[in-house]
């Protein structure tokens, strides 16, 4: 056990969660109609109390089990033979369980921003439950819990490399996010602007910080490895800032707030599954990619597909996590066989699951709310609040 490697992964898990509350909390939330805002707000601190029980019942023996290349088992269910003196790597392996709990929080929480402002809230809660133990954990184990997927499995010695979560989180939560969007539908009030683009860079700015723990804490320990994380991160989501900012400039003639900050994400989600395999000149070409590729992949599925992903899940997120996982082979970091096999299979998983868990819960619990409570808003009508006194 290092103390160094302990104390900064103390740290990061600390940012890991930041990113999700108030992170994304705000940056969703900005992005909805003010009657709306609690809603999200709600869905996204739910999510992140129903992650945390779950993951330590059953999500974290799942992902980091010892049952074998496809499934962690049950043996480290309810942290089974786990106290604070037991070892995993140079950390204790119960603060190893709370950093990977933040990644569990997190990755259903994006998944909030394709249907905001329609769905029912009971659904939300039980399809993203069995959501994180049927996707994402088991994904998780395939990857990152020396699964079939990771080094020594069906790639050979070299599996694929998904330093952060590329795949893990920003494949698995795209890929949810746009099949829960076109089974719901588009929103009645689909071209509504976002009530508070305030809140939108604040949250944005939270998840920037955040996310120096998110890939400087995959590192694992507290070195120059967890120093270029950082620091690869930051150059990043930066250049891809810029990059949206100027493409949206050329194409519209003007550079928004919204804009600028959402190309900060694109920049962050690209870089996170390279972020412990590139340098700074790698990852100025990845950011600067991401802010255009990422914009126009938001253009592409609300304007050709007409798919109404409320707030860019997929275009941001899951295009973004796809696309540095990708250049992770381009710059030779990783093979091509295993990097795109990887996204091929664990893309295939997540769709056939996905759409099982959500036609299952649909059964159970409604999946979108009646019109009269889309129009009037989910605060009041579903939680019987509201942010502000006159909320449009």
């Amino acid at each position: 056990m290092n103390g160094a490697d302990t104390a900064w992964i103390i740290v990061a898990t600390a940012l890991v969660l930041f990113m999700t509350l108030p992170g994304l909390a705000l940056f969703y939330g900005g992005l909805v109609r003010a009657r709306n805002v609690l809603s999200v707000f709600m869905h996204v601190y739910a999510i992140a109390c129903v992650m945390s029980v779950l993951w330590f019942i059953v999500g974290y023996s799942v992902a980091f089990g010892d049952g074998g290349a496809y499934w962690g088992g049950l043996g480290k269910a309810f942290l089974a033979g786990i106290d604070a003196d037991t070892v995993s790597g140079t950390l204790p392996e119960i603060l190893f369980f709370a950093f990977q709990m933040t990644f569990a929080i997190i990755t259903p929480a994006l998944i909030v921003g394709a249907y905001v402002e329609r769905i029912g809230f009971g659904f939300v809660l039980l399809f993203s439950a069995l959501w994180m133990v049927l996707v994402y954990a088991p994904v998780t184990h395939w990857i990152w819990g020396g699964g079939f997927l990771a080094d020594g499995g069906i790639f050979g010695e070299t599996g694929v490399k998904d330093f952060a979560g590329g795949i893990v989180v920003h494949e698995t939560a795209g890929i949810a996010a746009l099949i829960l969007a076109v089974m719901l539908g588009a929103r009645r009030h689909r071209t509504t602007p976002p009530h508070n683009p305030g809140y939108v860079m604040i949250g944005a700015s939270m998840l920037w910080v955040g996310w120096f723990g998110f890939n400087g804490g995959s590192q694992l320990a507290a070195d120059g490895g967890a120093a270029m994380a950082l620091t690869v991160t930051h150059i990043s989501a930066a250049t891809a800032s810029l990059t949206w900012a100027l493409w949206e400039r050329i194409k519209y003639g003007k550079a928004s707030l919204v804009g600028i900050v959402t190309g900060t994400i694109a920049g962050l989600a690209s870089i996170t599954p390279a972020s412990g395999f590139v340098g700074p000149v790698e990852a100025l070409i990845i950011g600067a990619i991401a802010g255009i590729l990422c914009q126009e992949a938001v253009n592409f599925v609300r304007n050709k597909a007409k798919i109404d992903d409320t707030l860019d899940v997929f275009a941001v997120h899951g295009v973004g996590g796809i696309f540095g996982t990708i250049m992770i082979a381009a710059f030779g970091a990783g093979t091509w066989t295993a990097q795109l096999g990887s996204l091929a299979i664990v893309g295939v998983f997540t769709f056939v699951v996905t759409v099982v868990i959500a036609k299952v819960v649909a059964m159970i619990t409604p999946l979108r709310v009646d019109p009269e409570t889309e129009t009037n808003g989910l605060d009041l009508s579903v939680h019987g609040e509201r942010a502000y006194d006159h909320a449009s």
